[in-house]
């Protein structure tokens, strides 16, 4: 069922597949989501910290456009919400898990506070400017059982459900070193190159929430991408250094990559993924 949904709703296509797994993405290797079967397992609680939402980029309005049509059409829509800095419709998989599909507005077109620091908020989308978008086009192309989403596509960023912020915090921004960019009461947002965020934190599940269940669907791990080997390296260093598990290799076994596997200080796992190709 969820691979289904992924390739024929989402848009995704097949890039490796073994008995009891897939990898989707965009050809011809554009790696965005794993999915791994267990059999029997419920879907995902509210009240459990994990997985919040991972957010599907998009490369234009339009694209953005047209996975509103499709989703409206074939799913079923959370929300549509205008950040500012980006356009976003919400929606959650068979598994309970949240997606976001988003554009991002031209950075020099985000609003700034006094200090200078990013401005973000949750306004109504406009629909009516989204849809004008498609004049010309109308709906058929993107309601084409053979659509698929871009080679522009990226997975812009993950928000999760954490035990407590400061704990988060102390993990992405003290030990990974991602900048923080914006607090919002229960959430904190972080980033690095200046980006809005590229992981979203919450307590939204409930201050000191439990943990996954092994009986319900759960993220396996999430992959940032360090992109130097002498990233990865420092990475690695400190984060031993500071007493965390790091696990040689890829908790994913994702072919093209290597890397390293830590938990965070809620127990996702998280790869700090290089590209075989990128060794310099």
């Amino acid at each position: 069922m969820s691979s289904r949904f992924y390739k024929r709703v989402m848009g995704l296509s097949s890039l490796y597949e073994w008995d009891g797994g897939v990898v989707l993405g965009t050809p011809p290797k554009n790696v965005l989501v794993m999915l791994v079967e267990r059999k029997g397992v419920a879907p995902k609680p509210p009240d459990r910290r994990g997985l919040y939402h991972l957010a599907l980029l998009l490369p234009s309005r339009k694209d953005l456009a047209r996975m509103f049509v499709r989703l409206g059409e074939f799913w079923e829509l959370d929300g549509a919400s205008d950040h500012l800095v980006s356009e976003a419709v919400y929606l959650q998989d068979p598994d309970g898990h949240g997606i976001e599909v988003y554009h991002d507005r031209p950075m020099e077109a985000w609003p700034k506070t006094a200090d200078g620091r990013i401005r973000m908020a949750t306004l109504p989308l406009n629909l009516d400017s989204l849809l004008a978008e498609l004049r010309g086009e109308g709906t058929g192309r993107a309601l084409d059982e053979s659509w698929r989403l871009g080679e522009g596509t990226r997975l812009g960023h993950i928000h999760l459900h954490v035990s407590r912020l400061e704990k988060a915090e102390s993990f992405y921004h003290g030990l990974l070193g991602f900048d923080v960019v914006f607090r919002m009461g229960s959430a904190l947002f972080m980033s690095s190159g200046g980006y809005h965020h590229h992981i979203g934190v919450n307590t939204w599940a409930g201050v000191d929430a439990p943990p996954p269940s092994d009986e319900h669907a759960s993220l396996r791990s999430f992959a940032i991408n360090v992109v130097k080997k002498e990233t990865l390296s420092r990475l690695v260093d400190r984060l031993a250094g500071e007493g965390c598990s790091v696990a040689e290799g890829l908790v994913s076994g994702m072919p093209g990559f290597e890397g390293a596997t830590v938990e965070d200080f809620d127990g996702n796992r998280v790869e700090l993924v290089l590209s075989a190709g990128d060794q310099d």
